[in-house]
């Protein structure tokens, strides 16, 4: 199948949450983030973006049944004091779906109507059936310093990822690594997507350039080879796992899905990630860039070089940390990543030999 009436709608949700999201970041105040459970920030961006999805792809597929995996839930909107804030995300959301021309006469929505949008995203996935995923923003650290954050979305049949929309309204539409000037906003918003079997695509988030068709690094030199990693503590094993490969140049180290997208169209050859003991993977942290990036002709696998599998409900069930790279430097990946984590492994046992290796998990 090709889906294609799936792809217009993820792009038109996709892009619209874009939107939302860059008036947001516009005027974010420090006291408009929140802080969850688990210690990371969320704005009026990050619930406004999934309401927002979750309303356009069912207002343009009207399936008659609608499953979204999604990051966000609506808990402490509905809690006592939350008002202010609710209606403040009730109005981004009215305000961007009357922005749209085919929306503009649509019934006025309530924040009861926003609130269960959001809710539709409580669905587990699995390995059977048609699941959305969404990550409404990805990198909101990114996001709150006004840097780089990413929208994704994904489609999943029976476990597996059949397409893939991601917008990166901060990425250059030039290249991720090396020039960073974004004063030039003509330069700045892409819009990435790919479906199985069919490759991957780039094109400016506003405008209506036709798409161009993106391709990972064709570099076999890993000297000059670049790689990716995240804005958090720095993993040791990151710059052993470089040291074994040869690269001298520092990482590029930037928030969220993007990197994905950095690698997909070759302005960068390696992504690594490696997260701190207890980390859980979710799959909207990578079902789309996963997509993306292997329609691209890339490569991504955990530290066994096996295929991420997003069949198993909210989480991915990996052991080890996840290699984004291009087919033709995955056997030195895999080498060099072997060897580092039997390092980190000896390493953990000499000092502390009840520890396992932790930056793996």
């Amino acid at each position: 199948m090709s889906y294609e009436k799936e792809l217009a709608a993820a792009k038109k949700a996709v892009s619209l949450a874009a939107r939302l999201s860059q008036g947001v970041q516009k005027t974010l105040l420090q006291s408009e983030v929140w802080t969850k459970s688990d210690r990371t920030p969320v704005t009026a961006a990050d619930f406004g973006s999934q309401a927002l999805v979750s309303i356009v792809l069912e207002r343009e597929l009207q399936p008659a049944t609608f499953s979204l995996v999604a990051e966000e839930e609506t808990g402490e909107l509905r809690k006592q004091g939350s008002e202010v804030f609710l209606e403040g995300i009730t109005k981004l959301v009215k305000d961007t779906l009357a922005s749209e021309e085919s929306y503009a006469d649509s019934p006025p929505l309530s924040t009861e109507d926003v609130l269960n949008a959001i809710d539709c995203g409580k669905s587990e996935g699995g390995c059977s059936g048609y699941h959305w995923v969404l990550d409404p923003i990805d990198g909101t650290r990114g996001f709150v310093r006004g840097e780089q954050y990413a929208v994704g979305l994904a489609f999943l049949v029976e476990g597996k990822v059949v397409l893939g929309v991601m917008a990166c309204p901060n990425l250059l539409l030039a290249s991720a690594v090396g020039e960073t000037d974004m004063s030039s906003k003509e330069n700045v918003g892409c819009l990435f997507f790919a479906t199985a079997g069919l490759g991957a695509y780039v094109q400016p988030l506003k405008g209506h350039s036709l798409p161009q068709k993106v391709r990972v690094s064709s570099n076999e030199n890993l000297e000059e080879a670049k790689f990716l990693e995240s804005y958090h503590k720095p993993i040791p094993i990151h710059s052993s796992i470089a040291e074994k490969l040869g690269i001298t140049a520092l990482p590029v180290r930037m928030d969220s899905q993007a990197k994905y997208a950095a690698v997909s169209r070759g302005d960068a050859e390696i992504y690594l990630r490696f997260t701190l003991s207890g980390h859980r993977e979710t799959i909207w942290d990578h079902a789309p860039g996963f997509i993306i990036t292997t329609e691209a002709g890339g490569v991504v696998c955990d530290a066994a070089g096996k295929s991420l599998d997003f069949s198993k409900g909210k989480y991915l069930d990996h052991k080890t940390g996840i290699i984004v790279t291009t087919k033709k430097l995955k056997p030195c990946v895999l080498k060099a990543v072997r060897e580092a984590m039997e390092e980190e492994k000896l390493i953990s046992e000499t000092h502390n030999p009840n520890c396992t290796l932790s930056v793996c998990v």
